[in-house]
């Protein structure tokens, strides 16, 4: 039986503040912006490639990476929105690695072009680069969650009876 009917009263839709592009695009820009500047330059140091090749590599994901986060967490909100869940840590968990997996099939025949290397061994890359980020992604979100309802509770107006 479910939980939500043991209980006599209804179980309440978590409220999900709706995001303008302009957020979205913001939201995009520094997870991507801060998982470069931590990530890459050990990236490059382990593949032993340059930096300018690794940077331009990381660029051009972290595009592929901020387009395909805008698209799909407006579709994750959308879902949240109508199914009404609240963000537990395995929603946050699943959240993470249902992007990641999505970014997979868009980054590995990029990198593999890029770096000249098999599908295989640039699969085998990205599923170590995988490793790295989705922990730093959803450590992310949930920074940026807490922090973007603080600031919407800060510009509510206080109700008094």
């Amino acid at each position: 039986m479910p939980l939500h009917t043991l209980s006599s009263k209804p179980v309440a839709k978590p409220v999900v503040a709706p995001k303008s592009l302009k957020e979205r695009a913001l939201h995009a820009l520094l997870v991507e912006l801060i998982g470069v500047l931590m990530f890459a330059p050990g990236l490059a140091w382990v593949l032993g490639q340059s930096i300018g090749k690794m940077g331009a590599m990381t660029v051009m994901i972290s595009t592929v990476a901020m387009l395909w986060n805008m698209v799909f967490n407006a579709l994750f909100d959308r879902l949240r929105a109508r199914v009404g869940f609240a963000m537990s840590l395995k929603v946050r968990a699943l959240h993470a690695i249902s992007f990641e997996v999505g970014l997979v099939f868009m980054v590995v025949p990029m990198v593999a072009w890029w770096l000249s290397i098999s599908l295989l061994e640039a699969f085998v890359l990205d599923i170590g680069l995988l490793l790295l980020f989705l922990p730093y992604t959803m450590l992310f979100n949930l920074a940026y969650d807490r922090l973007r309802e603080r600031l919407l509770a800060r510009s509510r107006p206080c109700m008094v009876d």
